[in-house]
């Protein structure tokens, strides 16, 4: 079932040929000179090379994806004349030396430090079969072959297993990181679908004639990773190097990420910036988002729809950490033209009647009026998600001026609303861009604008020509985390801040396995 290349294969092929002095008599080969071993082929024992799986077994740790999988295939030492895949008695196959080869150039170029791949274990062992220095060195082979051949598998399996679907789990590790006390629950920060890594899928690979095939098409076809691997061979700067293999990991994840020429809104926490881009064009701007207590939540969605002086119905949280022990306070309600609702019946209550606690256990509803000074500014874009986060406008656009901007509850503010409604809206006329324009209280552009700002300049504004649109198509939206990505607008890799310290938490999981 296994097909193993023979080492030395030529000695078998002299010995076959050779011819006797005489001429009429063929020399029939012995085991040890058709044997890569030698006469220490002799030596083999299917007993004790099961006692020497065992020992290996018995001392290995399973810290790796695709670690328990080939344990698995190993378990049953009483049949170890079955699991050997690197070797038979006619010697090592030349797969282990294209294995090891393979791995001693590719780890380092991947951020992957060569002894968390048993590498050094492996150059020792297969040095010593290679130059049949058992006695000399005082190991029994019964001994080294199965620790060799386990070690070439575990070696393989981690590589092909960690390199297409990534060495940790994102969602197990992010999602258990912030407790939220008041909700008894950890906060979900990660919210993409991952493809979970297939141990069966990689031991068929592992064992069948193909094995080195699937070893080599495992490497990534990301722009973003080679990129990062680029400046990852570029520098020796010991911290950037480390800072570029966790964002390599992140690219091995299997999720879904920006495409190529795609329409679509890039966020990038820790750069605290936002790209809209397609094919031909690239708007950029900073954001401020969600401080380290109240993170934003990494998630794919599709932006939907936009409304223009939305209404800001504050959040539960917000009620009971800010806003509600102003109970009674009616000129603080009033300054900041917030209403209070009943839930029950809907109606609209005075702020001299509601209490505090009316407030923290949820019986009213706390709004805030659309228009000039809302806390969502002029214009929200809305998309589909469970966290209740958007990407909106601000009445305080000062905080762009900041270099560090965690200042939200989890929701993104932007810096250049209007020219993401631009973008969004690739297909609107002039003067439904310019309805958009007045309704944010920005001067219009064309003359029919001017014209309906003349003959309304007695309304009382704001003016609403525009409240709500849909946004078609949908624009896809990755708000990701990367410590080093290219720059959308210049393709150049750069470092930002670890805001919330995912790198750290990423880092300390990943472990070994990245170079130091």
């Amino acid at each position: 079932m296994v097909r193993l290349q023979l080492k030395h294969i030529g000695i078998a092929v002299c010995a076959l040929c050779c011819i006797l002095s005489c001429g009429d008599i063929m020399h029939k080969p012995t085991e040890a000179e058709l044997s890569a071993f030698g006469t220490y082929v002799y030596e083999l024992d299917t007993a004790l090379m099961q006692r020497g799986l065992k020992q290996a077994l018995a001392g290995s740790t399973d810290t790796w994806v695709g670690d328990g999988a080939v344990r698995h295939h190993y378990a049953d030492a009483d049949s170890f004349e079955l699991a050997p895949l690197w070797f038979t008695r006619m010697g090592v196959s030349d797969e282990a030396d294209s294995l090891l080869a393979y791995l001693r150039r590719e780890l380092p170029a991947n951020g992957l430090d060569t002894a968390a791949f048993l590498v050094p274990q492996i150059a020792a062992d297969l040095a010593v079969v290679q130059e049949l220095s058992f006695d000399s060195l005082g190991i029994d082979i019964n001994e080294l072959l199965p620790r060799l051949d386990y070690n070439l598998s575990k070696a393989y399996m981690r590589y092909v297993i960690g390199m297409r679907y990534g060495f940790v789990r994102p969602g197990r590790l992010l999602n258990h990181l912030d407790y939220r006390a008041d909700r008894q629950e950890y906060a979900r920060l990660f919210d993409y679908k991952t493809v979970a890594p297939s141990d069966s899928e990689a031991i068929i690979k592992l064992v069948s004639e193909d094995r080195m095939d699937y070893l080599t098409a495992s490497i990534l076809d990301d722009d973003i990773y080679t990129a990062l691997q680029q400046r990852l061979v570029a520098t020796t700067d010991t911290s950037e190097r480390r800072t570029l293999a966790i964002n390599m990991e992140r690219c091995r994840w299997q999720m879904a990420r920006p495409q190529d020429g795609e329409r679509m809104v890039l966020v990038n926490l820790p750069a605290q910036q936002l790209w809209a881009t397609c094919a031909d064009s690239t708007v950029d701007m900073r954001i401020c988002c969600g401080a380290v207590t109240t993170k934003t939540p990494l998630l794919h969605s599709q932006l939907s729809y936009l409304q223009v002086n939305p209404d800001w119905i504050i959040p539960q949280s917000i009620i009971k950490g800010e806003v509600a022990a102003h109970a009674g306070d009616s000129a603080y309600f009033a300054r900041h033209r917030y209403y209070i609702v009943d839930r029950n019946s809907g109606d609209t209550l005075k702020a001299t009647s509601v209490t505090q606690e009316q407030m923290r256990v949820g019986r009213v509803r706390v709004g805030q009026y659309g228009g000039p000074g809302n806390s969502l500014g002029r214009i929200v874009f809305r998309f589909p998600n469970d966290f209740a986060v958007y990407l909106h406008d601000t009445n305080n656009p000062s905080a762009f001026n900041r270099d560090r901007r965690t200042l939200s509850h989890g929701c993104i503010r932007v810096q250049k609303p209007f020219e993401l409604a631009q973008f969004l809206m690739p297909n609107a006329d002039e003067w439904t861009m310019d309805k958009l324009r007045i309704s944010m209280d920005i001067e219009p552009l064309t003359e029919q604008g001017r014209q309906y700002l003349s003959d309304h300049a007695d309304d009382t504004p704001p003016h609403r020509l525009i409240k709500y649109r849909d946004i078609v198509p949908q624009i896809p939206i990755y708000i990701i985390y990367y410590t080093a990505y290219p720059n959308p607008a210049t393709a150049e890799v750069e470092l930002w801040p670890d805001i919330y310290g995912y790198d750290k938490v990423i880092g300390t999981a990943i472990g070994s396995l990245i170079i130091k």
